[in-house]
């Protein structure tokens, strides 16, 4: 069986597959390319995260895939119903990257609370002759703990959020699609545990009576997160987007930042992806990344195992 990692995988990944006699192959390959690259290297599974296209095309130009794997949770990448019409099976690793994903919400939250978005951008500019200034400019920073936390999306990275929020001492509010009741442990490093049950609520709770909002919550037909959706938030709201791009409505957010509404937001994710808009990129109350939710060395050797435990799986049931 030969693999093609298209989007790169973990050591750990490439050893447990090689392990099991399978090749691994770690080109990145174009998409132009790609088909043609599959097919006179006689690949049988294709590894992807986000970056890389499978469409139907590539799916009937490569008529002998026999697995497609994303390495994290969403599969919009991917036509997922096409694939399985054509006996591929499909795997991904939804939890894998959950914790990572959940660490930096709060990595963004932290550093809009305490201005450290802007300060990092401005010490090295100004530091050393504006010093008192920019101190100065800084003290209406706020702290998280005793604050709502408004969690859109109960699923996976959700929970990790929500277990996050509990520790730092916040309220919790929950939004799901569907109604729902979860039991969450937290764990500490004394073995002892607290159970919390969290019950969803309506997004119009969430979002009048939310300090802080995350989203994590699948791709959207359309926003979420409109006009009328800001309107209804706290005056001062802290606003975190690490799901999708296009769940936000980002000129509204821009109007929402610059009329007082959103103190301040953090996006992982963007509409027009890898391209963002440059007034997101420019804008002072903005902290932003390029789509790193995942991008630990934690999160990619889970992904790589847990994909290579899958394939082995499948490997021997062919």
């Amino acid at each position: 069986m030969i693999v093609l990692a298209n989007d790169g995988i973990s050591g750990k990944g490439v050893q447990l597959l090689k392990d099991s006699d399978i090749t691994v192959l770690e080109t990145r390959v174009s998409p132009e390319h790609l088909s043609s690259f599959i097919n006179d290297n006689q690949v049988d599974v294709l590894l992807v995260r986000s970056a890389t296209q499978v469409r139907k095309n590539l799916i009937d130009e490569c008529p002998n895939l026999k697995i497609i794997g994303r390495g994290g949770i969403g599969m919009d990448n991917i036509d997922v119903e096409y694939a399985i019409d054509k006996g591929i099976y499909i795997i991904n690793t939804p939890k894998a990257s959950c914790k990572s994903v959940a660490e930096l919400v709060f990595a963004h939250f932290f550093s809009l609370a305490r201005c450290l978005h802007d300060s990092n951008r401005l010490m090295p500019l100004e530091g050393e002759t504006k010093f008192n200034a920019l101190k100065k400019s800084y003290q209406n920073a706020v702290e998280l703990s005793g604050k709502t936390l408004g969690v859109i999306g109960m699923g996976n990275i959700g929970i990790e959020v929500i277990k996050i929020g509990i520790s730092l001492g916040m309220k919790i509010l929950a939004y799901n699609r569907t109604s729902k009741t979860e039991n969450i442990q937290l764990t500490f490093f004394d073995n002892q545990s607290l159970n919390f049950e969290i019950k969803s609520v309506t997004l119009d709770e969430v979002l009048k009576n939310s300090d802080f909002i995350t989203m994590n919550i699948g791709k959207t037909k359309d926003y979420l997160i409109d006009y009328k959706e800001l309107e209804q938030m706290k005056d001062g709201v802290y606003i975190a987007n690490t799901a999708r791009g296009g769940i936000i409505n980002e000129v509204a957010l821009i109007d929402a930042i610059e009329n007082g509404k959103v103190a301040g937001a953090a996006l992982d994710v963007f509409e027009k992806e890898p391209k963002p808009e440059l007034e997101i990129l420019m804008n002072p109350a903005l902290s932003l990344s390029p789509h790193v939710g995942g991008n630990t060395i934690d999160a990619q050797n889970r992904i790589g195992e847990e994909l290579a435990q899958q394939i082995i799986k499948i490997k021997a049931q062919l």
